[in-house]
């Protein structure tokens, strides 16, 4: 009997959390299966991630994707017409030799990637089993630790604050279902002190409370307050992460960091992190320096890397090469996984595989325009990947994946196992 493959595949415009167009594909099979996926966008880019493309202009405030959607229905659509669908590393492939650039400027990051993973769908919906499982081929899985926004900041919340992102992460948890339990506690409780406080309760772009602090340390401060007030305790029920996402606010070897009047080189930088780090339960750190200070961030490592984990998310955009390079000059140890980075899911499990060559962390991650769509939460199952972010507990584009990880684990049954929290 012939394996399924592709018939035809659609492309369409639809919405993010943000009300920007981005891009939807579906692709339908000869046994009439089918499987559909929306690319993500981000706020804060690397400069050598896959490129989205966007028409420009004066529609959209120019971030329209007919471009990106004809070219599924066009050249993809064409290109993949026929192919088995369970050749998914054929699949993508072909998607990188039609684009012929090395950061999808030709057809799009955005365009690539929806088609990569709705033909992960497709692939799931012909063999009648779910995502991660195929993902997972005969793989041990687990479901991931979270780690969860509390507090905005940086270009998710208009830069009141510098640093982009205050997380948790419930490393006392047992179970994905009592990790959740415990963020709901702390993401009730961090909007209760803004309140008690008279701050105006917004969120921020991926569901954050928008945060009205005079310094990135009162954030901090507070972070820990929730966690109490929550009825944990910090650094043992509950670390926190922060995404500096240095690159933001450097500018010619110098870090301004606006909310604390002050302006530091990487030395400088260094420093307050080092002592933020001892000061609060600070369990992981993503993108600390910016992303072409290879010396700072090799520099970083070497002063904390025994005692947090230092993720590269600009620094190494899902980049199995820049995964290896960072590596050799022992810069980071962990790598967050974005597949529209990348542009293809198997251009995404390469930079996965780099890390585990090398015994660094993965975390497979959202982004800041996101969607109902859940693909992320299967392949942090199915590639065992240990670590999901997704955002905060909050807007239904976040809360979609969260609830995704707890149907799963309710589908594994016992068989359930929960990656929990490695300590270094």
């Amino acid at each position: 009997m012939a394996e399924p493959s592709i018939e035809r595949i659609v492309g369409r415009r639809v919405w993010d959390s943000r009300g920007r167009p981005t891009v939807e594909a579906e692709i339908f099979l000869d046994t009439g299966a089918s499987g559909r996926a929306i690319a993500p966008a981000g706020a804060s880019t690397g400069t050598h991630e896959a490129v989205e493309l966007r028409d420009g202009g004066l529609a959209f405030g120019g971030f329209g994707v007919d471009r990106a959607v004809a070219n599924i229905n066009g050249a993809i659509a064409a290109a993949l017409h026929a192919m088995p669908i369970a050749d998914q590393a054929a699949i993508d492939r072909r998607l990188i030799e039609l684009d012929g650039t090395s950061n999808k400027v030709r057809l799009g990051g955005n365009a690539t990637i929806a088609v990569s993973l709705a033909a992960l769908h497709a692939a799931a919906a012909a063999r009648c089993e779910p995502l991660w499982r195929v993902i997972a081929e005969s793989g041990q899985v687990s479901l991931p630790m979270p780690m969860i926004q509390i507090f905005g900041g940086g270009a998710h919340a208009g830069r009141r604050v510098d640093i982009q992102d205050f997380l948790i992460v419930p490393i006392g948890a047992a179970s994905f279902d009592q990790a959740l339990a415990m963020a709901a506690g702390v993401y009730r409780a961090g909007g209760g002190i803004m309140a008690d406080r008279g701050h105006l309760c917004g969120v921020a772009d991926e569901g954050g409370w928008w945060p009205e602090f005079a310094s990135n340390a009162e954030a901090l401060d507070t972070l820990v307050e929730a966690i109490e007030r929550a009825g944990l305790l910090p650094g043992e029920e509950v670390g926190i992460a922060i995404d500096v996402a240095a690159s933001q606010f450097h500018s010619r070897g110098r870090y301004r960091l606006a909310a604390d009047g002050a302006e530091l080189d990487t030395d400088g930088l260094i420093e307050l992190l080092d002592n933020w780090c001892r000061r609060y339960p600070i369990v992981s750190i993503e993108d600390p320096v910016a992303e072409d200070d290879d010396a700072g961030m090799a520099a970083f490592t070497a002063k904390l890397g025994e005692r947090i984990q230092i993720i590269g998310d600009d620094y190494l955009v899902t980049s199995a090469h820049r995964v290896a390079a960072a590596a050799s000059r022992g810069a980071g140890n962990a790598v967050l996984l974005k597949p529209n980075q990348a542009g293809t899911v198997s251009e995404t499990k390469a930079a996965l595989a780099a890390a585990r060559a090398v015994g660094w962390r993965t975390v497979v991650s959202a982004r800041s325009g996101e969607t109902e769509d859940v693909t992320i939460v299967h392949l942090a199952v199915g590639w065992n990947a240990g670590q999901l972010k997704v955002g905060s507990f909050a807007r239904s584009e976040r809360m979609a994946k969260w609830n995704e990880g707890l149907r799963i684990e309710a589908a594994l049954g016992p068989a359930a196992r929960f990656a929990g929290w490695r300590r270094k």
